[in-house]
């Protein structure tokens, strides 16, 4: 079978979750998004054929978007140990591990679905056993794309009820970066349990496992719930970020192939 032609019978699962003003987005990365008209469609324009476009202001890590690896720093440097100076940081963006330098992401996918049939309580912190369990009867390879869900994104339209999901603990961002998975993601707001603290690491200590020390990328508020809802466990995963040069991270629109 060719190609095109196991695409053209290929279901495609969209994973983004809609943009809009409002929506949820981790404190830090206010205001989100923003899109208000500049040129409308008026009825006393000079000619019969008009316009409409719009001004669009959105921060890197607003909806669903994906790390880039200059995302994170500990104690003053990034993935593979570039030190973060006046060369690599500057005003404009990063000129080393900006998200315009991650290729196209096309590759297997593998969904570990912790809350099958329904969600995590509000604040669960997501165990390594609990991946261990989610994967019964799959291989996770080097490479892989792991998407973790934990039944939160159906939940994008009450921002409240969003914001109060949990995440992933430090020893699950372990137990997942010991598997050498290419990027990880969740359909929560900051992959890790926010505003939980680990001993060593401090704040958001899977961005710190995944990112600075493993360089796996992090997509958040992903959209899983069709892929769960059918069963989908492995899948041909398509992501492509933006080639904003030198940027921390990029929106992006995944797809799930089966």
């Amino acid at each position: 079978m060719s190609l095109l032609d196991a695409l053209g019978g290929a279901r495609a699962y969209d994973l983004e979750q809609p943009r809009f003003a409002g929506a949820p987005v981790w404190p830090a990365h206010e205001p989100g998004v923003i899109l208000n008209l500049h040129r409308r469609h008026e009825r006393d324009a000079a000619e019969a054929r008009t316009s409409a476009s719009a001004l669009l202001v959105m921060t890197e890590h607003s909806g669903t978007h994906i790390d880039a690896l200059c995302h994170q720093a500990y104690e003053g440097r990034l993935h593979g140990g570039v030190e973060v100076d006046g060369r690599v940081q500057t005003p404009v963006g990063f000129t080393a591990l900006g998200i315009d330098t991650v290729a196209p992401i096309v590759t297997r996918g593998v969904l570990l679905d912790v809350a099958p049939g329904g969600r995590c309580d509000d604040g669960y912190r997501v165990s390594a056993s609990d991946l261990e369990t989610a994967a019964a009867g799959l291989s996770l390879r080097p490479g892989d794309v792991v998407l973790v869900r934990l039944g939160s994104g159906a939940l994008w339209a009450d921002r409240p009820a969003y914001l109060r999901a949990g995440g992933i603990t430090a020893e699950a961002s372990r137990w997942l970066a010991a598997r050498g998975p290419c990027a990880v993601g969740a359909d929560n707001v900051a992959w890790d349990v926010p505003d939980d603290r680990d001993p060593e690491l401090g704040s958001l200590p899977g961005h710190t496992i995944l990112i600075v020390q493993s360089g796996i990328h992090i997509i958040e508020s992903l959209f899983l719930e069709d892929l769960a809802a059918d069963g989908v466990r492995e899948f041909a995963f398509v992501c492509l970020p933006l080639k904003l040069r030198g940027g921390t991270g990029s929106p992006v629109r995944p797809i799930a192939l089966t």
